[in-house]
């Protein structure tokens, strides 16, 4: 497998991906750093979510949607997502800073409108987070796309 400009393979060394996720805590400024940050520290690629509160789930205050047990225990998932996703009008920029610091830049689309912005965006690559790893409707437009697919089985 090829992303960007890197062999992934068994014979090929480690390709180390930096995981964005919410770490800008609603800053781009904080978002670009950890982008040079991720390049110091030695990664080959920084990885973004992207979604939408509102593609993600719905904002319900039923107990189903309520975090329980966490340090957002008592909020629900909207707001959670809500202060939590990347701005989708960030991503252009990230993807420029990750360029400028040889770094591959892709992400973990979490419905069809964000695999299609980031096409518009020219990803090398996809990753399929855990919880999408039974949205085999997702996953075949991803793969529909003809580019390297990565599937996270995590808490799967």
């Amino acid at each position: 497998m090829q992303i960007g400009k890197h062999e992934i393979s068994r014979d090929s060394r480690a390709f180390i991906i930096a995981e964005l996720s919410a770490n800008h805590n609603g800053s781009l400024e904080t978002a670009i750093e950890t982008v040079r940050a991720a390049k110091r520290a030695g990664a080959d690629a920084i990885k973004l979510q992207t979604y939408t509160a509102d593609t993600i789930t719905i904002d319900s205050r039923k107990e189903d949607f309520i975090i329980k047990g966490t340090i957002w225990e008592g909020r629900n998932l909207h707001d959670l997502y809500s202060e939590a996703y990347t701005p989708w009008e960030w991503h252009e920029r990230l993807m420029e800073v990750a360029k400028e610091e040889g770094l591959e830049c892709f992400s973990s689309p979490f419905d069809p409108t964000a695999v299609e912005f980031l096409e518009g965006l020219n990803v090398p690559a996809y990753k399929v987070a855990c919880f999408e790893i039974t949205d085999i409707p997702l996953i075949e437009l991803i793969a529909s796309k003809g580019k390297p697919v990565i599937i996270s089985t995590g808490i799967a």
